[in-house]
């Protein structure tokens, strides 16, 4: 049957001009598409029922035809409700989009994010970053691995905009933003070391075996904290070789050259065949920091610290 323009028009409406949209006329079809109920439509947007009436009847008054079919009992979309409401949900998602793109751009949230890390990105943190670039699309994470032996160096030369260090961080210059992932300290050692058949160990034992640690240009304090050169009873801890990288580390406690502390995810995530962990009692847990550059904070360092502290939360257990 063909529609008229006279009957296309709801009985006693004015036309509303055909060139303009009412973003809030699409948001509340849209919405009473899904509930089928213009209390719950209303309810969900905060106004009336009669508004929800006044604005579905306007949209259809811009079209010229009926979108939806309200009787006492039920209400349900028209033929041409269900064409349009087809139509309407991806564009209104793209230009939903685009706006929230271009507010992140104001807000300076757009580009890429500079993420250094130590060792593999684990701790939660594939779902931080995956939260972060949901919340602001126009956002590019873009990861690196930082040296064991260089911790802060890339945010003092801008290399990264955001690390994942271990603590502590005494720096000048640099904000230590969310702490998290405190874990307990254990010891790598080769299946070949004494310490290999030990369930654990306690602190005072690192006096009797050479310890890996850190090099340069790691700073003094940092190092010292990775590898005590003494136990916490005073006793000196033997200086076993100074390495770059976590994999050196390993290969070294491998050819049972020395032995090295890791934090428990470290340790777990690094599994080696010729390598075993043993816990070890009586050291300060290992704890993770987000740093950066106070000189060069911005809204997408802000914003990824916000996600950090937020979606790290969640997954506590």
């Amino acid at each position: 049957m063909t529609i008229t323009e006279a009957e296309a028009v709801p009985t006693g409406a004015t036309r509303a001009p055909a060139g303009t949209v009412e973003i809030r006329e699409l948001e509340c079809f849209l919405v009473l598409a899904e509930e089928l109920h213009f209390g719950r439509t209303g309810e969900r947007l905060y106004v009336s029922q009669g508004r929800v009436s006044q604005l579905i009847r306007a949209l259809e008054q811009r079209i010229g035809a009926r979108l939806v079919d309200r009787t006492s009992r039920r209400v349900r979309l028209t033929p041409l409700g269900e064409d349009f409401l087809s139509a309407l949900r991806p564009a209104y998602a793209a230009l939903r989009a685009t706006v929230e793109n271009a507010r992140a751009a104001a807000l300076g949230h757009s580009g890429t994010l500079r993420l250094g890390f130590q060792g593999a990105v684990g701790y939660g943190f594939t779902e931080v970053i995956g939260e972060f670039e949901e919340r602001y699309p126009g956002c590019e994470t873009r990861i690196t691995e930082l040296p064991l032996s260089d911790p802060f160096g890339p945010l003092h030369r801008d290399e990264v905009d955001i690390a994942v260090v271990l603590l502590p961080v005494r720096e000048q210059g640099l904000v230590l933003g969310p702490v998290f992932s405190r874990q307990p300290q254990y010891l790598a050692v080769s299946r070949r070391h004494a310490f290999a058949d030990r369930t654990a160990l306690d602190a005072e034992d690192l006096a009797a075996t050479r310890l890996v640690g850190v090099a340069a240009p790691a700073p003094d304090y940092w190092r010292e904290f990775q590898a005590p050169t003494r136990t916490p009873a005073g006793t000196p801890v033997p200086r076993g070789p100074r390495v770059g990288t976590l994999q050196e580390g390993l290969s070294l406690v491998a050819a049972n050259r020395g032995v090295m502390l890791l934090c428990r995810p470290t340790a777990e995530y690094h599994h080696r065949r010729d390598v075993v962990h043993v816990p070890v009692t009586g050291l300060p847990e290992s704890a993770l920091g987000l740093v950066w550059h106070r000189d060069r904070e911005n809204p997408r360092v802000r914003a990824f610290a916000q996600a950090v502290t937020e979606t790290l939360a969640g997954l506590a257990p």
